[in-house]
């Protein structure tokens, strides 16, 4: 095999494929990179693990069409390295050699003939912009559980009716959830599955801007989802389809809601948050038009800041964990946000409300960006 190569596509394709690869694997060659250079002029990069694969394709000058299969953390370490020049590959022997510029490296290769069959890509159901759906996911997975034991909240529920596509993740003390639309091939196409979080959450940070997404489904009794824009692509096995119905959950009879500008809120959230421990929540006071935003850490520390706001209804004093307020918070888009409560012990809804359309114009104040954030209070001692 001998082939040159772009450096820059070729650490993009590196990186997106090298994702995958397992710290502990329980076999030797799943630790490794597999290289396919073809005489069409390309060259692609796999990984896989059983549960993940990943694969890209850049094109190259090939010399020689082969096949090769290297330690594949070691050859994105070297690839990132590299000067901004054309790499040359070849093997030799029991080596691949590397070369860019004055620099050279030699990998062993690893049999790539004992490297397992990779997954064919299930069959496409739609696609959706790249950057809507990876906002989207972003949007939603930090409410993911991270307990293993529980494999269900550690994924994505993805629902798909028609051209509305639903993302959603809870770890049973809050459900994020977006609604947006997408193109299905199939007009009455329709589906529901759950995706591991984390895998999801690392695709949708490596689509490239501007990419249209394939979204690959192939059936009731289909075990994977297949995710592809332009030369990349990756499958992952599905989790239990098994989900709360938290559509229903996100709807209520509020007692109360409150408007406050996004960035100055969340700003007052961390300096107040700097006084709390483990545990200690952030206590929010809404009363006319202001809120108070009050932290206390016994008697060593305590914090409190007001700012305007409006409020509608019963006055609200509730309080939160810091953190889940920021995660809600950071996946509204829009100037304002609006909180829904129902008493302080009950869950409060946070949305965003869209931003006017022209300068000088109100924002449509019961309007909704497609996200809704639901939170458990922490209960009040006093």
């Amino acid at each position: 095999m001998e082939f040159r190569v772009d450096r820059g596509a070729l650490a993009d394709a590196v990186a997106w494929a090298a994702r995958t690869l397992p710290a502990r694997p329980a076999l030797p060659v799943l630790a490794g990179l597999r290289l396919v250079a073809d005489a069409d002029g390309g060259l692609e990069l796999a990984g896989f693990d059983y549960e993940v694969s990943a694969q890209a394709r850049v094109d190259a000058d090939v010399a020689t069409p082969g096949r090769a299969l290297v330690p594949g953390r070691l050859l994105a370490e070297i690839v990132r390295s590299l000067p901004a020049q054309p790499v040359e590959f070849l093997t030799k022997d029991a080596e691949l050699v590397l070369r860019c510029g004055s620099a050279e490296f030699g990998l062993q290769t690893m049999p790539v003939e004992d490297y397992p069959t990779l997954p064919d890509a299930p069959e496409r159901a739609g696609t959706i912009a790249g950057d809507a759906f990876a906002a989207a996911v972003a949007q939603v997975t930090p409410a993911a559980g991270r307990d293993d034991a529980l494999p269900m909240l550690t994924g994505v529920r993805l629902d798909l009716e028609g051209d509305t596509m639903w993302l959603a993740c809870t770890d049973r003390y809050r459900i994020a959830a977006r609604e947006l639309t997408w193109s299905p091939d199939a007009a009455d196409f329709h589906a529901g599955v759950v995706v591991p979080a984390r895998t999801l959450a690392d695709t949708a940070k490596a689509i490239r801007p501007g990419a249209t997404v394939s979204l690959g489904l192939s059936g009731e009794s289909d075990t994977l989802i297949g995710v592809s824009g332009g030369d990349r692509s990756m499958t992952t096995r599905l989790l239990d389809e098994q989900y709360i119905d938290y559509r229903k959950r996100l709807t209520g009879d509020w007692t109360s809601v409150a408007r406050v500008r996004v960035a100055p809120f969340v700003e007052a959230i961390k300096r107040v948050a700097l006084v709390t421990e483990r545990n200690t929540p952030v206590r929010l006071a809404f009363t006319g038009s202001e809120v108070s935003i009050r932290a206390a850490s016994g008697d060593s520390a305590r914090a409190n800041e007001s700012l305007g706001a409006e409020l509608d209804g019963e006055d609200i004093d509730i309080a939160f964990s810091p953190q889940y307020l920021l995660d809600g918070l950071a996946g509204i888009h829009s100037e304002h946000a609006r909180l829904e409560c129902a008493g302080p012990t009950k869950a409060a809804l946070l949305t965003g409300i869209p931003d006017a359309e022209k300068d000088g114009d109100q924002p449509d104040l019961d309007g909704d960006t497609g996200f809704r954030y639901l939170a458990m209070p922490v209960r009040l001692t006093s």
